[in-house]
């Protein structure tokens, strides 16, 4: 199937220091093109790839698992430390489990961590179900574009695989496991108006990371897609900090040399269509 317009993923050769973005469940690159451009800008190579079952529709990420998902972003982040001195992994939701996932397994070679409103675990007592609901219902509805800012949308399913997220379940539950084998300085950010991931899962990880450089920050403005909202440059701007701060050999300056290879970033109307009080309580963590 073709990619959707919009979510095909984003590279770009910079200096020495790279940075891996990893997306969320049932979104796409779109939702984190602006931020990889932004570092890109300042002279960093990035990669942000699409999760495979993503960008497509909904059937085709039936078909995959949370092992096909890592993979891919342990591919990238490979290729990143063949390329690169040091090397950052960044994630949104879903995406910051696999950022968490390759810290925790990859040690010394994560130079640091950033992670935006990161998801921990599917809640609710659909979660519970989830083992037979799959067998007999194919999806659910969709937890994309939880945004406040009008007139922005996040490219993404508007259903949620019910197999894909029966997987997603066994994978935090993975990566919980694994979190005080991350030792790396970590950035959280996340929003307290956020309904699709609850603040527990940003607790829940703070309290289980063997970090000791930890720095939290609270996007006030912002939904759960945080990266095209409110706060987004504030996101940009705290990580690049966070990057130059641990990596003297950053880019610092907008437009510094380098190739990219990107999609353009469309913006769609009907972004905060969904009311908010049909997203508590269904969380599969996005």
């Amino acid at each position: 199937m073709p990619v959707l317009p919009g979510a095909e993923p984003y590279r770009h050769e910079g200096g020495e220091v790279g940075v891996l973005l990893c997306h969320g469940f049932t979104g796409s690159p779109q939702s984190l093109r602006p931020w990889a451009q932004y570092l890109a800008g300042r002279g960093l190579t990035v990669a942000l790839p699409l999760l495979p079952g993503h960008g497509t529709r909904w059937e085709d990420m039936q078909l995959t698992t949370w092992q096909d998902w890592y993979a891919e972003v342990d591919r990238e982040f490979r290729a990143l430390v063949e390329r690169c001195k040091q090397v950052f992994v960044v994630g949104l939701s879903m995406g910051a489990a696999l950022a968490l996932r390759l810290a925790a397994r990859h040690g010394d070679a994560v130079s640091g961590v950033v992670v935006v409103n990161p998801a921990n675990k599917v809640h609710g007592l659909s979660a519970y179900a989830l083992p037979v609901a799959r067998h007999l219902v194919r999806t659910t509805k969709g937890i994309t574009s939880d945004i406040a800012k009008e007139g922005v949308e996040e490219i993404g399913y508007d259903r949620v695989p019910l197999h894909a997220a029966h997987s997603l379940r066994i994978f935090f539950r993975l990566v919980d496991g694994e979190l005080p084998q991350v030792t790396q300085p970590l950035l959280l950010l996340r929003s307290p108006q956020d309904h699709v991931v609850p603040p527990a899962d940003s607790a829940r990880i703070l309290s289980r990371v063997s970090s000791t450089d930890v720095t939290e920050i609270l996007l006030e403005q912002s939904y759960h897609v945080a990266t095209l909202d409110h706060d987004a440059d504030r996101i940009f701007e705290e990580s690049h900090a966070f990057i130059g701060r641990l990596a003297p050999g950053a880019g610092t300056e907008p437009g510094e040399s380098g190739t990219s290879v990107a999609a353009g970033i469309p913006e769609k109307a009907g972004g905060t269509e969904d009311p908010v009080g049909d997203r508590e309580g269904t969380a599969t963590g996005g």
